[in-house]
């Protein structure tokens, strides 16, 4: 009898194990080797997205009912973001921030917007999306915009603003069920041209918190792309784009 109680509690405590170790990925910080992998055909690598280094390549907006919106760029970086091994972007420099100053007229339900002069493709099958922010600890919520190989928009929540300092901000890409709805990457009907498309961002502001001065910071804007269609592709094959 007391095997029988000890072998029950053994198999109670290798559960528990396991449901914490499943239980520490974070929403927060998504790992892309698990969304969408029905297969073991992957090429993940991280790749620059933008890096807010040029001027008049982005631009805010808000309604002037609300307030008074302007950007521009800051010498700075933040200090616990890691160096890319991107070979392409090893020329460009990396030592400016994009700031946005809201002046909003009086408290009250209202969004802001920072959007690409226009928008930026990615390679690939994206999986992640992330960039680092200042968000002044206010409980504002920060989305990312985006559209998809058919063109069509959809918007994904990154996380409220509610910390000091810098902060690097992830979200997950949901994979299309079918091809068909959702957000659709990839399609054998069409060419072969970049399936994700970076819009801008969305800031929709605390009513209670929306008053006087609001300043925000943006940088390093990237993403986990799966570039194995792309890297095994024939070299002797035509690009379907005529």
């Amino acid at each position: 009898m007391k095997k029988i109680v000890l072998l029950v509690c053994c198999l109670l405590s290798l559960g528990l194990v396991v449901a914490q170790q499943n239980g520490n990925t974070s929403l927060s910080d998504p790992d892309p080797t698990m969304i969408g992998a029905d297969s073991a055909k992957q090429s993940l690598r991280e790749v620059s997205v933008d890096l807010f280094e040029r001027e008049g390549a982005w631009n805010a907006k808000i309604s002037p009912d609300y307030g008074v919106i302007s950007a521009r760029l800051f010498e700075g970086s933040p200090a616990g973001k890691e160096v890319l091994d991107d070979v392409e972007n090893q020329q460009i420099s990396d030592d400016r921030v994009l700031g946005v100053k809201v002046e909003f007229f009086r408290r009250g339900i209202n969004s802001f917007f920072i959007t690409a002069a226009r928008p930026i493709a990615i390679e690939g099958t994206t999986k992640t999306i992330s960039v680092w922010v200042v968000g002044r600890n206010q409980s504002h919520n920060l989305t990312v915009l985006v559209q998809d190989y058919f063109g069509n928009n959809f918007e994904l929540y990154m996380g409220q603003l509610n910390f000091s300092g810098w902060k690097k901000l992830t979200v997950a890409v949901p994979p299309s069920p079918d091809g068909v709805h959702g957000i659709v990457q990839t399609s054998a009907y069409h060419g072969d041209r970049p399936g994700l498309r970076i819009v801008g961002f969305r800031v929709d502001c605390n009513p209670e918190l929306a008053r006087g001065s609001y300043y925000l910071y943006l940088d390093d804007l990237r993403a986990v792309t799966d570039l194995y269609a792309m890297e095994n592709r024939d070299e002797d094959d035509m690009d379907d784009n005529w």
